[in-house]
């Protein structure tokens, strides 16, 4: 091997070892081999998390006389992470960003860079160090009253005051990538496991939305005047979407993404489509501090500790949740739980789930796994030994749950995936509608009807071909809280202030598709929380009825 210029490199030993380990840095974009994130400095910590440099928990009262320590003292709490404020009913949070503290009575808001929040309180004294300092500690604003009986009086001495302060001021309220002063820009992920037909459904959604959108906002010539507490124009901005595809194996996803991210930079990812893993997308959007709305995952891999990714569900991971709390209230003793499911599909992930749940509560599981792309008749031999005793899960999509009409039903105790056959659509076998009940992750359907009609008539009126009803409009419901949270958002484009007014907004949602509620408080990342068990009415129909109630596991 040579050099260019002739100059001989070695083929073996240290040097090679250490030429590879640059080249696989180079051809990853340094994701495998990057450098561990930076750790949270003491004024973030105490401010997030509620600790001191000592690492002890803070302690702060409220003048009703109520203590707080460590999280539950936190800032972070209340004022959020953005630290741009939030309101609950009547009571309001103010934003306590650096420039929003350190303003001078009078001077606009606009004419310093500092964007517009509805939480904002114009016309107070600017803080300096000292009296921002006498704030935390004894609730008295820098124009020498009381604050709100709900800010906390904190226990913190000068050193972690200096670095809380420090902190404050540097938090950024600036635009953030992917946002110009004509232009916001979005982009979808898709896997390239992802179903093909619910893709185009999916793009056929989105793409037409924006078109609505922009052309939308082509009509209205003038600036739109926004009021609370002050009058200031917004800028209207057309939506410009990015479709990230992504190839390959799953090891190379992240470093694909990164590349999309350099050349295209970009507000938030909206939407998107995932097949059997959506971890690697997940970690890069969190590690980039990427919002990732509502993406149509059906085995979301998020936990609720997350910040940056937000789901309408857990999918098939609640309906492991669901069944389990089911087999838990079974009277009749189980000798077996088995379940069915296929390599590589996301059944196997809600089969662990599951067997995590039953093997705690010290039930005898049994996982029968079908090949990938086996023939269905394989399905036979799965269920050959499953007995009038032991309880059967399906993980199953609706080919293989149609094999099952030559299949013998063995156990009257059976359960299968609403999320993976298809709802009330599952084409099932009469044989095995009768013993079967089915995990159902959202609303039932006559429940339901006006809430998705709503996207259905307007599928119609743009002449969207229906190719995939739930993930169409579940797309259509992410795009909708889109433009109603950057309605309220005015020019505040912060990436973490798009997920807490995604947040605010799903508490007075009224139209929420498949759901019957969508909430999402601070620490949550699921917007529906439960599900129902149903049966099916009738041997062949799409009827179903529920077994109980809503569940939330």
């Amino acid at each position: 091997m040579t050099r260019p210029g002739g100059r001989a490199t070695p083929t073996s030993g240290p040097a090679v070892a250490r030429a590879a380990v640059i080249a696989l840095s180079g051809l990853l974009g340094a994701g495998a081999l990057a450098a561990p994130p930076p750790q949270p400095s003491v004024g973030e910590t105490l401010y997030r998390r509620g600790l001191l440099p000592s690492a002890e928990p803070v302690q702060a009262t409220r003048e009703a006389g109520a203590t707080l320590r460590g999280a539950d003292a936190a800032c972070v709490n209340c004022h959020r992470r953005s630290g741009l404020g939030s309101s609950e009913g009547r009571i309001t949070i103010p934003p306590i960003a650096g420039p929003y503290l350190f303003i001078a009575r009078g001077k606009s808001l606009e004419q310093q860079g500092v964007p517009f929040v509805d939480t904002e309180r114009i016309n107070h004294e600017a803080y300096t160090d000292e009296s921002l300092a006498r704030a935390i500690r004894e609730g008295v604003g820098a124009d020498g009253k009381t604050l709100n009986y709900l800010m906390p009086r904190y226990q913190i001495d000068d050193a972690a005051m200096a670095e809380l302060i420090g902190y404050l001021k540097d938090i950024k309220v600036s635009a953030s990538p992917g946002v110009s002063t004509a232009v916001l820009h979005f982009a979808t992920i898709i896997t390239p496991d992802a179903d093909p037909v619910k893709r185009r459904g999916m793009l056929d959604v989105m793409n037409q939305y924006f078109v609505d959108k922009n052309n939308a906002m082509a009509r209205t010539k003038a600036p739109t005047l926004y009021s609370s507490h002050t009058m200031m124009f917004r800028v209207e901005r057309r939506w410009q979407l990015h479709v990230w595809e992504l190839t390959g194996a799953p090891a190379t996803w992240e470093a694909q993404l990164r590349k999309y991210l350099a050349s295209e930079p970009v507000f938030a990812v909206i939407s998107g489509l995932g097949g059997s893993n959506w971890g690697p997308v997940q970690k890069f959007c969190e590690a980039q501090s990427l919002p990732c709305l509502f993406p149509n995952v059906e085995a979301p891999v998020g936990q609720d500790s997350d910040f940056y990714s937000v789901y309408f569900s857990r999918g098939v991971l609640l309906e492991a949740q669901l069944i389990a709390r089911e087999l838990a209230q079974t009277r009749e003793p189980i000798h077996t739980l088995v379940q069915v499911f296929r390599a590589g599909d996301v059944g196997e992930q809600a089969a662990r789930t599951l067997q995590a749940a039953r093997t705690d509560a010290g039930q005898q599981v049994v996982n029968r796994v079908l090949k990938a792309h086996a023939a269905s008749k394989d399905l036979a031999a799965a269920l050959r030994e499953v007995g009038p005793t032991d309880a059967l899960v399906l993980w199953l999509r609706p080919q293989d749950l149609q094999a099952l009409a030559t299949v013998p039903v063995t156990t009257s105790r059976v359960w299968m995936s609403g999320e993976m056959g298809g709802l009330e659509q599952a084409p099932l076998p009469a044989s095995w509608r009768a013993v079967t009940r089915m995990a159902y992750p959202v609303d039932l359907p006559g429940r339901r009807v006006v809430r998705v009609d709503y996207a259905l008539s307007w599928f119609r009126m743009r002449k969207i071909p229906l190719l995939a009803r739930q993930v169409q409009a579940d797309t259509y419901l992410a795009c909708g809280l889109l433009s109603e949270t950057l309605n309220h958002m005015v020019d505040a484009f912060v990436r973490d202030y798009l997920i807490e007014r995604v947040e605010m907004a799903l508490d007075h949602r009224i139209l929420t598709g498949y759901y019957p509620r969508l909430t999402l408080a601070p620490g949550q990342r699921f917007a529906s929380k439960g599900g129902y068990i149903v049966r099916f009415s009738d041997p062949q129909g799409t009827g179903v009825a529920p077994l109980g109630d809503w569940i939330t596991p």
